[in-house]
């Protein structure tokens, strides 16, 4: 696909058009075609995020641009990061101009990559590389030494990725700031080793050795375990850059090593502290500037739903402990919603997130609540709502929380969302499920969108039967249903 003719574009229509097509799940092997002339679309900041893309089309279309920094996370289509590293540094000026590349969820396929005029291509072709997210991909221990060696790498992330030795993080020790390593199930580093490396980091500003408590525990994770501790008690002269510090959910950190570490830090602005059991340590409070992921409070659930948005282990502990802080809230709470959909939005699949989600957003909109929240965000919940429906259809408690938290007069004839769509969705879900109290909720449901559609529904809503119904204030009369034969 192509324009066959096209005035010059602003450079950032160009960009705002590749995003908003990715967004919308528009971009392919054919739609990208319209990059492909960089005189009318000069792309700078591009993305290909979850998109279908074939390494040719990839290559044909994005290649050619001046990229400066690129999102290819999660695509599909058989591109791989070797296809993707190979592809920019064919360009020049790529090499030079690239500043962030983000690569996760993707297959690497690292042995792939060929020479090019007798030297290898790979992350250290792309010379201006400052910032690299290599997190659930198949990264070995020798791509990340080629990684290592960028001259200006500031921020790398190799969460959950296969490296087991972070010695090569020694090469590029003066330029690193930001270093992201949660969850590496195949590091085999002794604790004094992976100190050692440590030690030696003095740019270091940002770390994150956080771990996923909820997988089963393998043993893995104890010298990262015992490295951390012994960080927490090193003193300032270990890592003394470091103004941030993520050690979510690891096990037997004590809240002496952390009240020693935030004692002896006075520049720290954020430490993550979720599911570990010390968030409720009495010098946190004390820290005006101070952020803090953990479930000692409102602030600290909230920071985490924020900060820890694409992990679903943490985004299902912070609603646990969300649930239990808003289960009898009387005031509108319109920030806390967002949060709670960004989670739902995050994790689509996961029926562990929207267990609990679901029953979340059932306590933010109760009656009175949800008259007090924009039309918008209540149409956005209603999304989340009727997708979590479709996506769980055989499972109970979800049906319910969703159900509930559709049966309110307000939502349904006040908020705008296809009521076509949602009324056949919760018909349909009706003639296939024998619970009766699911069954009652799904009628009331019906009930309010009966003005809301069209004439040709009615004889379907009367096939319903229940006697009067009431919910969260509303009560409805539905005609009983006709004997069974």
């Amino acid at each position: 696909m192509c324009f066959s003719w096209a005035p010059v574009f602003p450079q950032e229509v160009a960009d705002q058009l590749m995003h908003t097509m990715a967004a919308k799940g528009l971009l392919n092997d054919t739609t990208v075609g319209i990059f492909r002339d960089g005189g009318t679309l000069r792309l700078r900041r591009a993305t290909v995020r979850r998109c279908p893309l074939s390494p040719n089309a990839f290559l044909l279309a994005l290649c050619p641009h001046r990229l400066q920094e690129l999102d290819a996370s999660w695509a599909s289509g058989g591109l791989t990061g070797a296809a993707i590293v190979s592809g920019l540094a064919s360009n020049p000026e790529c090499r030079s101009s690239l500043q962030r590349l983000s690569l996760d969820g993707l297959r690497l396929d690292w042995e792939s990559l060929v020479e090019d005029a007798g030297t290898r291509v790979g992350f250290s072709s792309l010379r201006g590389l400052r910032t690299l997210k290599l997190a659930n991909t198949d990264l070995s221990d020798a791509a990340l030494a080629d990684v290592c060696s960028l001259p200006h790498l500031e921020s790398l992330d190799i969460s959950c990725s296969g490296v087991s030795n972070l010695s090569p993080l020694l090469d590029c020790k003066n330029t690193l700031r930001h270093l992201i390593a949660h969850r590496l199930q195949r590091l085999h580093m002794p604790p004094s080793g992976l100190t050692f490396v440590l030690r030696q980091l003095d740019a270091l500003r940002h770390l994150d050795f956080s771990e996923d408590h909820v997988a089963e525990d393998d043993g893995s994770g104890e010298d990262v375990n015992e490295a951390v501790r012994q960080l927490l008690e090193g003193g300032p002269d270990l890592l003394p850059s470091l103004v941030s510090l993520d050690i979510s959910g690891q096990k037997k950190i004590s809240e002496a090593a952390v009240r020693t570490f935030v004692e002896t830090r006075g520049g720290l602005v954020f430490m993550g502290l979720l599911a570990t059991g010390t968030s409720t340590c009495d010098i946190l409070s004390t820290k005006k500037n101070l952020k803090v992921t953990g479930a000692a409070n409102e602030d600290q659930v909230c920071e985490a739903l924020r900060r820890y948005r694409d992990r679903q282990c943490f985004v299902r502990e912070a609603l646990v402990h969300l649930y239990n802080l808003i289960a009898d809230t009387d005031k509108p709470r319109p920030d806390i919603l967002k949060l709670v959909l960004a989670a739902m939005q995050s994790h689509r699949s996961s029926l562990h997130v929207h267990v609990i989600a679901t029953a979340c957003v059932f306590s933010l909109t109760t009656q009175d609540l949800a008259e007090a929240m924009p039309l918008s965000l209540l149409g956005a919940a209603v999304a989340q709502l009727l997708h979590a429906m479709k996506t769980f259809p055989n499972h109970q408690q979800v049906q319910k929380n969703c159900l509930l938290a559709l049966c309110s007069e307000h939502i349904l004839q006040e908020v705008p969302f296809d009521k076509y769509s949602a009324a056949t969705l919760v018909i349909n879900w009706l003639s296939s499920h024998e619970d009766a109290t699911l069954q009652r909720m799904a009628v009331a449901v019906i009930c309010l969108l009966v003005s809301k559609v069209t004439a040709h529904f009615f004889p379907l809503f009367y096939r319903a039967s229940g006697p009067a119904l009431h919910c969260r204030g509303v009560s409805f009369f539905v005609r009983p249903r006709s004997p069974r034969l």
